[in-house]
């Protein structure tokens, strides 16, 4: 049975790198071969499969992720970082702090993936727990929290956009149903779980290389109108780009251009070259100082890119090895209300086969035939499997592995923190989604 096989698969990975200690590059691509094998996979091919879900994974990320580590590195040898720590830290206190985190998140996650708004946010996370000397995941788990709620439930992000298409439903109506779900949850997910004794028990540090071990005194520091305005180029950027595409802008040279620049690798490099002059000979800096920032950032990350690009290894094997056809059929005629039956559907594949875009591309289709003659609002359709892909993020989820690196946890304690408040979210945004189709029936919407 494909669904035995893949929890095999999760044990063995858990053995190999808690028991045994061994690499999680290794070990996940230890774990794919023999996923593949058993799933029937041809000798000869699996290297070719290895190859595709690493290069497909890598050439996703890859480039933001690396450009953002750039970016964020620089943000914090030149100060910058600590800038905009500081001014939150006036602003909110202490005491607040995660909740500026939570907004923070929620602004730039509405548009932005969440790999890209993550390695643009976490510096100022990084710097955050330093100058406070707070517990890193009391800090940096509920940005974490939020940008996964805004990016798993809410349009423009490619899966929910992905179901809109097949559904049929207006992406500008889902955004707004789904705000009232996304936002009360998700924020309410985001300052519950850093307060659970089992997080609290936590005590990760922040990996070496990826942030300043320096504390700056005020006047070595940028302005903050230099420093904000670096560190949300890409943001604006990118969400001007979103936000003109949701609005139809048309299909013309201003829009292409706009559609280039709001692109995040381009966002992320013309962001790079504007900090690299912004924080460097403009405030004393030499090029090789900056250059030197750049080059230690991109050391820090190696590992991480190597580990997410096996984790893509793995779920390519999945994928391939035929377990989303077999959730297909094996879901096939059963008698469940059209909502919770596609949010089911969507939650399965998610921890079957990791990929959140997966598995709503495929529920969708599953789901589809079940909207006919329902009564369900599409829109609502599209959150109810946009739902049920956030839940249960494991090791085959690539996003799993970059969660763990950035926040420096093991296997065991990283499924304690993101494979729960996942869950939970799903679980949550169910509830949200059943309770928003009543709502909209009892006043005709």
């Amino acid at each position: 049975m494909p669904l035995v096989v893949v929890g095999i698969s999760v044990l063995v990975l858990l053995v190999l790198m808690t028991r045994l200690k061994l690499n999680g590059f290794a070990a996940l691509l230890l774990v794919a071969v023999g996923v593949a094998l058993v799933q029937g996979i041809a000798m000869e091919k699996i290297p070719d499969v290895l190859a595709e879900g690493i290069g497909g994974q890598i050439g996703d990320t890859m480039l933001t992720i690396g450009l953002g580590a750039m970016v964020g590195r620089v943000l914090g040898d030149s100060g910058a970082a600590q800038r905009i720590a500081g001014r939150l830290l006036e602003v909110c206190g202490p005491r607040w702090v995660q909740v500026a985190m939570v907004l923070t998140a929620m602004l730039i996650g509405v548009t932005m993936f969440y790999e890209v708004a993550f390695v643009i946010i976490v510096p100022i996370a990084f710097t955050l727990v330093r100058v406070t000397r707070a517990n890193l995941l009391w800090v940096g788990l509920p940005m974490s929290i939020a940008l996964s709620t805004m990016h798993s439930f809410l349009p423009p992000h490619p899966g929910p956009t992905a179901v809109a298409a097949t559904f049929h439903a207006s992406v500008g109506l889902t955004l707004f149903y789904g705000l009232f779900i996304a936002v009360p949850v998700g924020a309410a997910i985001a300052l519950l779980w850093p307060r659970l004794p089992f997080v609290r028990a936590m005590n990760p540090g922040i990996p070496k290389g990826l942030v300043s071990e320096r504390v700056f005194e005020d006047d070595e520091m940028p302005g903050m109108g230099w420093s904000l305005s670096v560190a949300l180029l890409p943001v604006v950027l990118i969400a001007g780009a979103a936000v003109a595409d949701l609005a139809g802008a048309g299909d013309n040279g201003p829009m292409h251009f706009v559609a280039f620049i709001g692109s995040a690798p381009i966002a992320l490099l013309l962001t790079l070259l504007v900090a690299i002059w912004a924080f460097g000979p403009r405030v004393g800096r030499s090029l090789a100082e900056v250059s030197a920032s750049c080059k230690e950032a991109a050391q820090a990350m190696a590992m991480i890119l190597l580990v997410i690009g096996a984790g893509g290894a793995f779920k390519n094997v999945l994928v391939e090895g035929g377990i989303s056809d077999y959730i297909k059929d094996a879901t096939d005629g059963w008698s469940v209300s059209p909502i919770i039956l596609a949010w089911l559907i969507a939650a399965i594949l998610r921890v079957a086969l990791g990929s959140a875009t997966v598995a709503v591309v495929t529920a969708s289709g599953v789901a589809l035939p079940l909207l006919a003659g329902s009564g369900v609002h599409p829109e609502v359709m599209v959150l109810a499997v946009s739902c049920g892909s956030i839940a249960l993020s494991h090791v085959n989820d690539p996003g799993f592995w970059m969660f763990k690196e950035y926040f420096n946890l093991s296997v065991l304690d990283a499924i304690k923190a993101r494979t729960t408040y996942t869950t939970v979210l799903a679980i949550l945004g169910l509830g949200g989604v059943l309770v928003l189709e009543q709502v909209l029936d009892a006043f005709s919407i």
